[in-house]
């Protein structure tokens, strides 16, 4: 029988691996967002993204560009492409971080 610890390690390691994935496509995002989309790039603040002294209202203003999907009138099929990915990729890792908090509460 599987203990209830190797399927909280197991939903884990899952969580962390997927919050990896979500990371790296935004990083990837915002990379290709400097040629496909500088003024956007620049309303959130594309260069000091990932840095400690971050604006968190400019990091917001990407989450809300995503969220409403406004890169749907874009002509970059590479960039919509990389929005989407992002999305579904936050989606998926918010999903399993709650999953793996209610989990972790539960056992």
């Amino acid at each position: 029988m599987i203990s209830e610890d190797t399927i909280l390690f197991a939903l884990m390691g899952v969580t962390l691996v997927n919050v990896a994935r979500y990371l790296t496509a935004l990083r990837a995002l915002i990379y290709i967002m400097r040629e496909a989309h500088p003024l956007l790039y620049q309303q959130v603040d594309g260069p000091g993204f990932f840095t400690t002294h971050g604006n968190m209202n400019k990091q917001v203003r990407l989450f809300h560009y995503i969220k409403s999907k406004e890169y749907l009138h874009h002509h970059d099929s590479v960039f919509t492409g990389k929005c989407e990915r992002v999305r579904q990729l936050f989606i998926l890792s918010s999903s399993l971080v709650g999953i793996t908090m209610m989990t972790t509460l539960i056992l």
